[in-house]
């Protein structure tokens, strides 16, 4: 009995010990990249094990970024695209095996499906080449102008739909016209009611550039500028300018949020209150290509597979000034959360690193 205690007593002491050495850990990962200007999130099972902010919300004004400041999602927002289509599919509004054709009348391609949009398997060409030939630039354009030009100047296809992956924001802008078209609601609006509304995601929302401006927790995205040896606000790059004249697109990206945000719709992934349990299940499996071969994406997240953990799904974003990452290992229920605002090189060797003290 005694040594049961003891050992008892050892184990709850070691408990605190470990938290505090995993705290030391992933400090240690922050500090070893002094220039790192984010937000890291780690959760076991919902339960917030580190969450710090490291940097500045705007480097001009050196104010300091908190853990409750708003990033840029950038392809992280993939994840809400699909999630609407789930929902209408799960309502009896369509198949994932629809013909787009269905839904955009005119658009010059045959035999591509919903699924193909969802699992970047439709070989689609870039809709944002053929806007920067033609589009007007002092002009925002939206998805409406996208379609109508994809119609207008009929860039071909790059594959036969189903034969190979090959990522495609095109795909997830249709995705989002088929969404409005279907259920009748803005995108925008849809997104809000039906998936950040009840996830109590509060600080959440697909925001116009004027919009985000107006933040005052808005973490700026920033650029390293090596002749002036700092970080300079990314929308000041002529280059990156497409970031305002699509400034009305909706689907690939565009979601802003918090890294406290995320972690509620990490948990209300688990409900089996967004979609159904088997409808979810789909959106975790790869997609099946037309040789039997498997991809690594499913509907809206990459997926692997860990030799200890089980099944991941993930997806990263990369936008003018900003990268993130939204890691979550379903099977064991651990979450991590990375954000950055300065677009810092060794984010994938950081993000290694805190997985490895999972």
């Amino acid at each position: 009995m005694i040594f049961t205690s003891a050992f008892l007593g050892a184990c709850k002491s070691s408990r605190p010990n470990a938290a505090r050495n995993r705290e030391v850990e992933l400090d240690k990962i922050l500090a070893d990249v002094p220039d790192f200007s984010g937000v890291l999130l780690v959760a076991d099972k919902g339960k917030i094990l580190y969450h710090k902010a490291k940097g500045f919300k705007n480097f001009e004004t050196r104010e300091p970024l908190e853990t409750s400041d708003i990033f840029e999602l950038a392809s992280l927002s993939k994840q809400f695209t699909a999630m609407t289509i789930m929902q209408l599919k799960d309502a009896g509004k369509l198949s994932f095996d629809d013909p787009i054709e269905q839904y955009i009348p005119g658009l010059p391609y045959s035999g591509i499906t919903i699924r193909h949009l969802l699992t970047h398997t439709s070989g689609l060409p870039d809709y944002q080449e053929i806007m920067d030939q033609h589009w007007d630039k002092s002009k925002i354009a939206g998805n409406a102008d996208n379609i109508a030009y994809l119609i207008q100047y009929r860039p071909p296809v790059l594959f036969e739909a189903g034969t190979r992956y090959l990522y495609s924001n095109t795909g997830y802008m249709l995705l989002a016209s088929i969404t409005e078209k279907v259920s009748g609601q803005d995108f925008i609006e849809y997104c809000k009611a039906k998936l950040f509304v009840p996830a109590a995601m509060k600080q959440t929302a697909i925001r116009t550039n004027a919009e985000k401006q107006q933040l005052p927790n808005l973490a700026k995205g920033h650029l390293y500028v090596s002749e002036h040896q700092r970080y300079v606000a990314a929308d000041s790059f002529p280059q990156f300018n497409y970031a305002i004249w699509l400034g009305n697109r909706k689907g690939p990206g565009r979601v802003s949020s918090t890294s406290a945000d995320l972690l509620k719709w990490d948990r209300m992934l688990y409900t089996g209150k967004m979609v159904k349990p088997e409808t979810l299940k789909e959106a975790f499996t790869p997609a099946r290509l037309k040789n039997d071969s498997t991809s690594s994406y499913g509907f809206g997240w990459k997926i692997r597979e860990d030799q200890i953990k089980g099944k991941v799904v993930w997806h990263d974003g990369d936008n003018p000034g900003y990268a993130t990452y939204f890691v979550r290992y379903i099977d064991a229920d651990k979450t991590i959360i990375l954000l950055c605002n300065n677009a810092h090189v060794k984010l994938p060797d950081m993000l290694a690193r805190v997985e490895s003290l999972l």
